[in-house]
C-alpha cells in the first residue's frame, strides 16, 4: 500500500483578510464613536494593512474592530501582527501584515514535535515554506494533525492535500 501524506502549511486566505477588512471600514465609517476622527483602514501592498486615526485610541480601537472581524472570518490572529502606533504629522498610524509561511525554524519545531510525541511510523520533510508528513497509516496521520492542533505554536497552521 501507497503511504498516506499532508503538508502543513501557514497561508492566509487572501479573500477572507479582505473581507474582515471591508467589514472593518465599513464598521469605522458608520459606527457614532469614530464619527469625524478620519479613522481609515485600507490594504498596503500584498499582505500589509494600514489603519490611519487622528488619535493614538482611535487608531488602536480600529485595531480591535480589524481583529475582531479576522476572528469572525475563522482567520487565525496568531497570522496577524500589528506594530505600535506612530506618529505621522497630525495623525497616528497602526501598520500589521499577515505572515505566511513557515520559516525553517518554524518547520524544525514541528518536525521536533512530531518525532518526539507522535507515532513512530511517522516521517517529516522539509520541502519549502512548508512540512509534508507521511506515514503508512492514516490513523497516524490524523494523530499527527491533533498533535499539532494542540501544540501551542506561536504562528498558524492549516492542513493541506491529504492524500
Amino acid at each position: 500500500m501507497a503511504d498516506s501524506s499532508f503538508d502543513i502549511v501557514s497561508k492566509v486566505d487572501r479573500q477572507e483578510a479582505d473581507n474582515a477588512l471591508n467589514q472593518a471600514a465599513k464598521e469605522l465609517a458608520q459606527r457614532f464613536d469614530f464619527k469625524n476622527t478620519g479613522t481609515t483602514i485600507e490594504w498596503k501592498g500584498e499582505l500589509a494593512v494600514e489603519i490611519t486615526s487622528s488619535t493614538e485610541d482611535r487608531a488602536k480601537a480600529a485595531l480591535d474592530v480589524f481583529q475582531e472581524k479576522i476572528i469572525k472570518r475563522g482567520l487565525s490572529l496568531k497570522s496577524f501582527e500589528a506594530e505600535d502606533p506612530r506618529s505621522s504629522g497630525k495623525e497616528y498610524k497602526i501598520t500589521g501584515t499577515f505572515k505566511a509561511g513557515i520559516s525553517q525554524e518554524q518547520a524544525k519545531k514541528i518536525g521536533k514535535l512530531i518525532r518526539d510525541e507522535g507515532p513512530k511510523s511517522v516521517k517529516t520533510q522539509v520541502m519549502g515554506e512548508e512540512l509534508r508528513v507521511t506515514s503508512k497509516s492514516r490513523d497516524d496521520l490524523q494523530a499527527v494533525q491533533a498533535l499539532v492542533k494542540g501544540a501551542d505554536l506561536d504562528f498558524a497552521v492549516q492542513f493541506d492535500n491529504y492524500r
